[in-house]
């Protein structure tokens, strides 16, 4: 009798510990946008999007010695990249220092806006 009811004091703490760690799951994905198979699949899209962008910013400097439109460097062929990948839809702004790639969403949820400069460092807020 004593090891039945230890083997089922095991089970109980782990399925209490498992809800738990799943709740914590959820909750976390959901702060990050991420709380469905698709969010985060295109959360991590929009980040790889946001590198590709800024890594051809960078290569259209190199070559011609200023920064450029996302027009431009669709147009240059610097990048494939659509200007969208819903429910984000991307913007470039240049100043003669520096650019800033923004993901904006158009949609209710979070992250509302994420973006990547000239140092090359993923920011996301709200």
């Amino acid at each position: 009798m004593g090891r039945v009811f230890g083997f089922l004091s095991v089970v109980i703490v782990l399925a209490v510990g498992m809800y738990v760690y799943s709740q914590q799951v959820k909750s976390a994905a959901a702060v990050g946008g991420q709380s469905t198979p698709t969010g985060a699949v295109n959360i991590t899209g929009v980040r790889s999007d946001l590198l590709s962008l800024a890594s051809a910013e960078r290569n259209y400097f190199a070559q011609q010695g200023k920064y450029a439109s996302l027009e431009d460097l669709i147009s240059a062929k610097y990048v494939t990249i659509e200007r969208s990948r819903p429910p984000y839809s991307y913007d470039i702004s240049t100043s003669s220092s520096g650019f800033q790639v923004t993901a904006t969403r158009s949609t209710p949820g979070s992250p509302a806006k994420i973006w990547i400069d000239e140092n090359m460092q993923i920011q996301s807020g709200d």
